[in-house]
């Protein structure tokens, strides 16, 4: 049968963040976090998605999985298929939100729980590295001393991960989070879902995540709601691409115009190529239009 793509947030909700699915959430926080042994999570809370307005004419803004761990501790996880060039004031206005709603009258700060971002993205991000896995803290600059645990952002990166897992230097055997990131690809990958069901007749937990999403994908109010949230997503990142090719095809004929302006002032054609960055062929089809 044909599953829900998980990357799509409707069906990552549904599968990870509604009523019933608690132990499979559990089981990707104690992945994601590196929990386990006496350090594990063992209850969660699912508490409402909407984050209400901080003033009076702003927007709501709806969280993908808004959670609460048995000692407080508030989680956010959101699922990115596209790059929408905003990722570190997008969560962190996310995570501000949800630590300060924590404050209630009387509360003392000392009170504020540790709140953790999970960013889960279809696009490569952090540049600085080829980890697919990478966890921001407030650190001091020289020493790197951490100054408090209250702030916990992640970024999981699946095309990362993806060059990883094939070229086998993260292995979902060994790895509790890989197996549950490859999960988000098994929908349209053979190879990925027959090594998860392989899995999950040895993990109780997996297995019911691969049975409960069998179950919303072959449900009808489900389907109908998942692919007109897929149409909404797909029309948004087409549009976010037809801006991108807009915007490149604009710079390229300013570098265009750049050249014939040189050209016109007879600059040597290694200054030309060196300043535009233009090809020597496109600066001989310039030139003849120059001419």
């Amino acid at each position: 049968m044909a599953l829900m793509d998980l990357k799509i947030d409707f069906a990552f909700k549904a599968l990870f963040g509604s009523p019933g699915s608690e132990p499979i959430l559990i089981a990707f926080l104690n992945a994601a976090l590196r929990r386990s042994g006496g350090n594990s999570i063992t209850s969660v809370d699912l508490i409402s998605p909407e984050l209400g307005p901080r003033y009076l004419d702003d927007k709501k803004s709806i969280l993908d999985i808004h959670a609460r761990t048995e000692d407080g501790t508030r989680i956010n996880i959101e699922i990115q298929l596209t790059n929408r060039q905003n990722m570190e004031k997008r969560t962190l206005y996310y995570w501000s939100c949800i630590f300060s709603d924590q404050m209630q009258r009387g509360m003392s700060y000392s009170e504020l729980a540790q709140t953790i971002t999970i960013n889960i993205l279809n696009f490569r991000y952090v540049r600085a590295t080829e980890a697919y896995h990478t966890t921001f803290h407030l650190y001091e600059d020289t020493d790197q001393f951490l100054l408090t645990d209250v702030q916990e952002i992640h970024f999981m990166e699946i095309p990362k991960l993806l060059t990883n897992w094939r070229k086998r230097t993260v292995s979902h055997h060994e790895d509790r989070l890989v197996r549950w990131l490859l999960l988000l690809e098994a929908a349209d990958d053979d190879e990925i879902r027959n090594e998860l069901e392989t899995i999950a007749k040895e993990d109780p937990i997996m297995k019911e995540a691969f049975e409960k999403w069998e179950d919303i994908s072959r449900d009808p109010q489900a389907l109908a709601e998942y692919h007109s949230r897929r149409m909404a997503i797909l029309d948004e990142a087409a549009a976010i691409r037809e801006a991108e090719l807009r915007e490149q095809r604009a710079r390229k004929e300013t570098i265009r115009d750049i050249a014939k302006r040189m050209l016109d002032a007879d600059q040597p054609i290694d200054t030309i190529l060196k300043f535009t960055g233009l090809t020597m062929g496109e600066i001989e089809e310039i030139r003849r239009g120059v001419q």
